[in-house]
């Protein structure tokens, strides 16, 4: 069974692998078809189970998952391999260890420095984009921020993720233009808001931006337009 991934495109160090999974492969079916890794999201255990099980013989070990909960908690890689932080994002300093999140519209992001030991992945939706995530990664990974660098992985495109004036009100008006008015709402680009809050934060360095999962039901699942779905992961770690 084939998988399809997308490689993060970023000037790494040879060391860091990055990547992160489509719909393509896997046994779920129904508004889950193809390659769900996510177990909360309806889909029956042992398709999910089966499809983590596809994924990990691709990697050097097997993934290490997290709770995701729209916070701004990172978890430095340790402990048990089937333990599940309750964390938004994850930080290695060693090799062979996976950090994986997963998404359907919201933001992962890839963070690595360019010495390549160490690194890091954020799933950044607005809340989280909003109290900080990315801001409490780059001080996870302990690194100065001009050293790092950042690649910004398939999430919702600003042409179609609409907001109330609650998630827009969130952010400070210095980020405003991360906003376009529509009517009583707004449209949302999440990529120009995570790249100012990163050059904010002393990142300089930031790759990617350009995928829309909504738009494209046939590599990514996605909630906004499907409510009931699946999730990609997107993967990181450092090679020996």
């Amino acid at each position: 069974m084939t998988m399809g991934w997308i490689s993060a495109e970023w000037p790494a160090p040879r060391k860091v692998r990055a990547f992160s999974t489509t719909r393509a492969g896997g046994v779920s079916k129904g508004p889950w078809s193809g390659l769900n890794l996510g177990r909360r999201c309806g889909d029956e255990t042992e398709n999910v189970t089966h499809n983590r099980a596809l994924l990990n013989r691709s990697l050097p070990s097997a993934a290490r998952w997290l709770q995701q909960v729209h916070g701004t908690a990172v978890h430095r890689y340790s402990g048990a391999a089937n333990f599940e932080a309750e964390a938004d994002a994850m930080v290695s300093f060693d090799t062979n260890q996976v950090c994986a999140v997963l998404t359907a519209d919201c933001l992962p992001v890839f963070f690595c420095n360019a010495s390549g030991d160490r690194v890091g992945l954020a799933h950044a939706g607005w809340r989280g984009l909003a109290a900080g995530v990315l801001q409490s990664t780059i001080r996870a990974l302990d690194d100065l921020p001009a050293n790092l660098m950042v690649w910004l992985g398939a999430a919702i495109g600003p042409g179609v993720y609409e907001v109330g004036p609650e998630v827009a009100h969130a952010f400070p008006a210095e980020l405003s233009d991360g906003f376009i008015a529509r009517g009583d709402r707004f449209l949302m680009d999440i990529y120009a808001i995570a790249r100012m809050k990163l050059e904010a934060a002393g990142v300089e360095a930031v790759y990617g931006g350009e995928l829309c999962t909504f738009s494209d039901p046939e590599r990514f699942y996605s909630y906004r337009r499907d409510g009931v779905t699946g999730r990609m992961a997107h993967l990181i770690w450092l090679e020996d």
